[in-house]
């Protein structure tokens, strides 16, 4: 019985730690919330969408890694336990990114397009 409570223990918890921000699906954006820019919004849109992406990503990958010491060290994952998860946050940048890169194909701009 004592085995079966620190094995149930152990899968909540390694359950409810924090994903990497490269796991995170991208939350569904419609594109059209951008179609009404020009080219020149839509970049200068997609620069500050990927800024935010990129600082949003390592405050995730901050807190996975967290969650993981805190796993091996107490059993509990500390940075989702304390509200450190930005899972949600990732997946709305990645969301507005792949919008408005859409947004930029349809529209036949030329820079700012690629992976994320």
């Amino acid at each position: 019985m004592k085995i079966q409570v620190v094995t149930l223990a152990a899968v909540l918890a390694l359950i409810s730690c924090a994903k990497r921000p490269d796991a995170i699906v991208p939350a569904d954006i419609p594109m059209a919330a951008y179609t009404s820019y020009g080219c020149q919004e839509l970049s200068v849109e997609l620069a500050k969408e990927k800024a935010s992406l990129a600082a949003v990503s390592k405050k995730q990958n901050d807190a996975a890694t967290g969650d993981a010491m805190g796993v091996f060290l107490i059993g509990v994952p500390m940075s989702s336990t304390f509200g450190g998860d930005n899972e949600g946050n990732v997946a709305v940048a990645k969301g507005k990114v792949q919008a408005i890169e859409s947004a930029m194909i349809s529209k036949k701009c030329s820079a700012g397009v690629g992976k994320l």
